[in-house]
C-alpha cells in the first residue's frame, strides 16, 4: 500500500466558535462551569468540538465513518483509532471569534505487526486567530486489520499503581452517545451495541480515545483550576469500554509545571498516558 500522493495535502476550515458546544460538553463532564459566552475562553482540546468534517449519509461508510478518499489516504484496513496527538498551545481561543482550522497530511507509513499490516498517518492541524497561531497539534492515526477470531488477547501494561489525584469514571452509553453527537462521531463503534459486540467483536461500546485525553486534561483542570496549558500529548494503549469503570490519574513533576496523566482500566490495565506542561 502506497499512498505517498497523499503527503502535503492540505484542507482550510473556517468556523464561528459558538457557546453551544462548551456548554453542553461542560454538562456532559458533570462540570459546574459559568455560562459559556461570546468572549468566554474555551478550556483545553474542546477545539475539537469545531471545525468538524460534514459528510452526507450517502457518503456513510458501513462502520460509521466517512466513506475512504478525500482528504485522508483511502487505507483499505477496517479499524481506524486515533492512537495520540501531541499539542502545544500558544494563545487562548475565545468564543464568537471566527477561527481557521489548517491541516496537513504530514506522513503515511506501512509497516507490519504482530495483527498484520498497519498504516499510520500524521495529520498536522493548526488554529488560527486572524494570524495569530493559537494550537499546533500532531494527530496520529493508525489503520489496522480486524484480529483474526482465534488470535491470542493482548495484555496491556500495567497502570500505575500510585497517584498524587484521581477520578473515578462511569462509562456508561449516554456519555459515550453526547460525546459522539458533539463530534459529530458516526464511529458505531461508541453507540452500536451489536455491531461493536457481533461485527466488530469488542466486549463493549469503545471510549472514545479523544474523550479519555479530554477527562485527563479535565481532571487537572479540577486540581489546579488557574493554570494556564502550555503543551499535552498523549498516547492510547489499550481500548476502553462501557462495561467496566475506569479512573484517570494524575501526579505532578519535581519541577511542579510537568504532570504524568494516565487512564487505568478496571482491570489494572494502562489504556493512555500523557504528558502536561502547564506555564
Amino acid at each position: 500500500m502506497d499512498f505517498q500522493d497523499w503527503v502535503g495535502r492540505t484542507e482550510t476550515r473556517e468556523e464561528r466558535i459558538a457557546p453551544f458546544p462548551a456548554n453542553a460538553l461542560a454538562a456532559t463532564l458533570d462540570r459546574d462551569d459559568p455560562d459559556y459566552g461570546d468572549g468566554s475562553i474555551l478550556p483545553p482540546l474542546w477545539h475539537w468540538l469545531h471545525f468538524l468534517p460534514i459528510f452526507k449519509l450517502s457518503d456513510t461508510n458501513y462502520d460509521g465513518h466517512a466513506a475512504l478518499g478525500g482528504f485522508l489516504p483511502p487505507v483499505p484496513l477496517p479499524r481506524r483509532m486515533w492512537a495520540g496527538s501531541n499539542l502545544t498551545f500558544h494563545a487562548p481561543i475565545a468564543i464568537g471569534q471566527t477561527l481557521r482550522k489548517v491541516s496537513t497530511v504530514k506522513s503515511v507509513t506501512t509497516k507490519t505487526g504482530r495483527s498484520g499490516p498497519l498504516v499510520f498517518v500524521k495529520v498536522g492541524h493548526q488554529v488560527f486567530d486572524d494570524q495569530t497561531l493559537c494550537i499546533d497539534e500532531d494527530h496520529d492515526i493508525v489503520y489496522r486489520a480486524k484480529p483474526a477470531p482465534d488470535a491470542p488477547a493482548p495484555h496491556p501494561q500495567p497502570a500505575p499503581d500510585t497517584s498524587a489525584f484521581s477520578r473515578a469514571i462511569n462509562p456508561d452509553p449516554v456519555l459515550l452517545y453526547r460525546y459522539s453527537a458533539l463530534t459529530f462521531n458516526g464511529h458505531r463503534i461508541h453507540y452500536d451495541q451489536p455491531f461493536c459486540t457481533t461485527t466488530e467483536g469488542y466486549s463493549g461500546l469503545v471510549v472514545h480515545g479523544p474523550l479519555l485525553a479530554t477527562l485527563l486534561l479535565d481532571l487537572l483542570r479540577r486540581e489546579h483550576p488557574e493554570a494556564t496549558l502550555q503543551s499535552f500529548a498523549f498516547l492510547a494503549l489499550a481500548p476502553v469500554f462501557d462495561n467496566e469503570t475506569f479512573s484517570v490519574h494524575g501526579s505532578p513533576g519535581a519541577d511542579g509545571k510537568t504532570f504524568d496523566l494516565w487512564v487505568r482500566r478496571q482491570d489494572g490495565a494502562l489504556a493512555m498516558r500523557a504528558t502536561a506542561t502547564i506555564a
